[in-house]
């Protein structure tokens, strides 16, 4: 990929498989924090289930979470969220779980006849979420079918959007093939199996690990398997997301906001984040390869991600004086930005050049930023 430059971040303190292990599933127990509220908003496209912790922050946009296909946002985020070093940016930040429709825990089941929203649907039902409780914009997580919707929304209101961080996203709708494929699946696999294998790498299935056997137990008693059913049928019907690299064809339209897209090298879903890559604005993008990894780094490696995710903070102008407990630096240059004239922070990006993890800061690169780590 022209122009792409590789970044490798070694690790102070690895998380190793064994720290990761799913024992008494304690990776999907509730937040400690006991100051998240509940809210059913009501949308154009229906009611959506939405959980919040805090209270808007002057001028500084939300985090706002939306969960893959097969979980909610308790199943998807909450290791992320309850991982120590995460604690010290979402105290600076309100943070908004969206669940998709009927797929949070001890949801009713859709009646009979009922029409899932479409992708597109589940998109323009977010500027209800941000305009119920005031948000000014958002910087947006998400997973697998949620990064989907994220990068819609951001396409169709661009206004609302500040930054973007999309785990596992296909831009591509599916084709006749992957379409027949995913049908023969549904005939000959139960419904959890079906979504696990869009959720974990082939290498987690087969070694069927304490994360595949807890997901799957999770999904089966979490989750309404009937609209599960029908979101699931959705994602698989969705179009490709029209977006296309700046001078790569004629009036090419992109998300316009910082994007981080994040995969595990072992993931099920890497070839759709590398076409999503090559259709965003290469200055305005990190892509972070995650190695050693499956498709759900956000479970498996939080820490790593937490530390991604302070940098793209910070790039946005956000946290400048967080520290940078977990990834080791050998030497750091650090630069501050004075605020640009017509008042948009600036962009700033973190690149590593030399073997021994030297970490510099600098501004408007003029290519993709991959970071491996």
């Amino acid at each position: 990929m022209a122009g792409l430059q590789e970044i490798r971040m070694t690790e102070e303190k690895p998380l190793l498989r064994e720290q990761m292990s799913m024992e008494n599933c304690d990776v999907f127990l509730p937040p400690v924090d006991s100051n998240w509220q509940e809210h059913d908003i009501e949308t154009p496209y229906g009611m959506l289930h939405v959980v919040i912790r805090g209270a808007p922050k002057g001028n500084r946009p939300a985090i706002l979470t939306y969960h893959d296909v097969g979980m909610n946002h308790k199943l998807c985020f909450n290791t992320f969220f309850n991982f120590e070093d995460m604690q010290e940016i979402t105290k600076h930040f309100v943070v908004c779980h969206v669940d998709a429709p009927g797929q949070q825990t001890n949801a009713s089941q859709f009646p009979a006849g009922y029409q899932f929203p479409t992708m597109d649907q589940l998109a323009a039902m977010l500027p209800s979420v941000v305009q119920h409780f005031g948000f000014k914009s958002i910087v947006g997580i998400g997973v697998g079918a949620g990064a989907y919707v994220l990068a819609k929304f951001a396409l169709i209101f661009p206004d609302m959007v500040e930054g973007m961080v999309l785990l596992n996203i296909d831009p591509c709708g599916k084709g006749w093939i992957d379409w027949a494929a995913t049908k023969l699946s549904g005939l000959t696999s139960s419904l959890p199996d079906t979504v696990l294998s869009h959720l974990c790498s082939q290498e987690e299935l087969m070694n069927n690990t304490e994360l595949v056997q807890s997901l799957r137990q999770q999904i089966g008693a979490n989750i309404n398997q009937s609209n599960l059913q029908l979101f699931w049928n959705m994602y698989n019907s969705r179009r490709d997301l029209e977006m296309n690299r700046p001078g790569s064809v004629a009036n090419a339209k992109t998300l316009q906001c910082p994007v981080m897209l994040v995969v595990g090298d072992n993931a099920p879903a890497e070839e759709g984040v590398v076409e999503c890559n090559s259709k965003l604005d290469p200055t305005q993008t990190t892509f972070l390869k995650m190695a050693d990894c499956g498709g759900l780094p956000q479970i498996t490696q939080p820490g790593k991600l937490t530390e991604a995710f302070k940098y793209f903070l910070q790039g946005m102008g956000y946290m400048a004086s967080a520290s940078m407990t977990r990834l080791a630096r050998s030497r750091t240059a650090s630069l501050t930005s004075a605020s640009s004239v017509d008042g948009q922070r600036p962009r700033i990006c973190t690149q590593t050049n030399s073997s021994d993890s030297v970490g510099q800061v600098t501004q408007n690169m003029s290519h993709t930023m991959e970071v491996s780590c």
